[in-house]
């Protein structure tokens, strides 16, 4: 089957691509310390393990050759559309970076830096005034950042799913709920009842409708 040659093997878009996500996630987010770093180190960890995927080397178009070829036998598994494995496994017809699953990727990752930088403004304000933040996204939510990072995760779930990214999603889920209930400890013993009285209020990550 003829296909594209240049679909994989591109490490200079692996590089470009994951240094832009990275880069605009850091000045959205600006780490200050070290769980912040830690959080910081996590994303971009899942964000180049999915561009090396997605530009580099496909491992999991190889582990999953031979389902998608008796399943699919027409598919060219080699070609950059074969990547967008919801597409195929849901039948999309068509440029799959115009369909369902990609637009929900977009809104979600749209949502996700969103989140990361209104949160960010309002964090940044109130560390200055040595308070917590309790305004913006903080007011609906006590840990918006964090939901931020799953969200922009998740979005790229939906676009580009590997079998690494897949396996790390919940493993880093359940790093940044530990990560939380360390910072409320520490905000507890640092602000006492009034931060209390805030978690006492405030969903932790999903907010009341």
């Amino acid at each position: 089957m003829v296909h594209d040659s240049n679909a994989y093997g591109l490490w200079g878009l692996v590089i470009l691509n994951s240094a832009v996500f990275i880069m605009f996630a850091f000045s959205f987010f600006k780490p200050a310390n070290s769980r912040d770093w830690r959080t910081f180190g996590t994303y971009s960890a899942f964000v180049v393990a999915l561009f090396a995927e997605m530009y580099g080397f496909p491992l999991t178009i190889y582990a999953l050759s031979g389902w998608l070829q008796t399943r699919y036998p027409n598919l060219d598994l080699m070609s950059h559309n074969s990547g967008h494995l919801w597409s195929t496994i849901f039948g999309e017809q068509g440029d799959p970076h115009f369909g369902v699953m990609h637009i929900i990727s977009f809104a979600l990752l749209a949502g996700g830096f969103y989140l990361l930088s209104s949160a960010w403004h309002v964090l940044y304000r109130a560390q200055r005034s040595n308070r917590f933040a309790t305004t913006g996204p903080y007011s609906r939510i006590r840990h918006p950042q964090y939901v931020g990072f799953v969200l922009i995760m998740l979005g790229f779930l939906f676009q580009w799913p590997t079998i690494l990214t897949v396996a790390m999603f919940p493993i880093l889920v359940v790093m940044y709920a530990r990560l939380g209930k360390q910072e409320e400890v520490e905000m507890v013993a640092r602000f006492g009842q009034p931060y209390q009285d805030y978690l006492n209020s405030t969903p932790k990550f999903i907010p009341k409708f």
